[in-house]
């Protein structure tokens, strides 16, 4: 409440003084400030099969994805997965992927991107699969419980395959990404990528991945995915088309 005072002269020296009540305006309460930039996340994996008996067979796998978001238009992100299977003392799987990319954001639904894509699989025969694009993605859906993204690019692919001169070729590449929460501590992720050489539209590349993961605690997690690649051109009959890994692993996140 907030009194006003007047003051009125009637007469010389004299002076009547009016008190009067006037409600005070209620102030708004300032809003919540928003949450700083997160700045670099992301997460570590690791995976160990063993068997033994009839066959003995062991397989690893480590995966990392990373991320840094400053706040600012753009955003750099990466990710790596490396297989390696023996079984009776022979090598069965010998792989290892990994890219990078930087988002330039336009709006909060659009961003340009350059990318670049590393692969290295003994078994199919890809001494080096070397790709740098650039393009544009779109978020359809994205919130706090589910996100749907899908991008496409163009560029340049350098495959070397054992005992051939490199092939060089221009590069198409369309990718989609989803993530639906289940619950606090479980969620779905699944993902595709697809690659095309501009000489030879029927040699592409395609990657397939499923997986669900829950949390152990605010920092840990068991996941299990299954990772499907497929290149319907090989260098050789004997290399088949089509690899099917299924990856359990313990995840900590940063």
């Amino acid at each position: 409440m907030l009194f006003l005072v007047r003051t009125t002269g009637l007469a010389a020296g004299t002076v009547i003084l009016t008190l009067t009540a006037t409600p005070a305006f209620a102030q708004t309460p300032a809003a919540d400030p928003p949450p700083p930039p997160p700045g670099w996340t992301g997460s570590l994996a690791a995976g160990l099969a063993l068997t033994q008996g009839n066959s003995d067979t062991s397989t690893v796998n480590v995966a990392f994805d990373t991320k840094r978001d400053t706040g600012s238009d753009y955003l750099f992100k990466s990710t790596g997965l490396f297989i390696r299977g023996e079984s009776e003392g022979a090598l069965t799987t010998n792989r290892l992927a990994l890219d990078a990319r930087v988002d330039r954001k336009l709006n909060d639904r659009t961003s340009l991107y350059v990318q670049g894509v590393y692969l290295r699989d003994q078994f199919k025969q890809i001494d080096y699969l070397v790709s740098p694009t650039v393009g544009v993605s779109q978020w359809l859906v994205k919130n706090d419980r589910t996100e749907l993204a899908f991008d496409g690019g163009v560029g340049l692919v350098w495959e070397k395959n054992p005992d051939r001169d490199v092939q060089t070729s221009g590069a198409v590449t369309v990718g989609q990404n989803f993530k639906q929460k289940l619950s606090e501590t479980a969620e779905v992720t699944q993902r595709v990528s697809a690659l095309w050489k501009m000489d030879d539209f029927n040699d592409a590349l395609y990657i397939f991945g499923v997986g669900v993961a829950a949390n152990l605690t605010a920092q840990t997690q068991i996941k299990a995915e299954l990772l499907d690649t497929y290149k319907n051109r090989t260098p050789s009959p004997d290399v088949q088309t089509n690899d099917v890994a299924v990856l359990v692993s313990f995840v900590y996140k940063y």
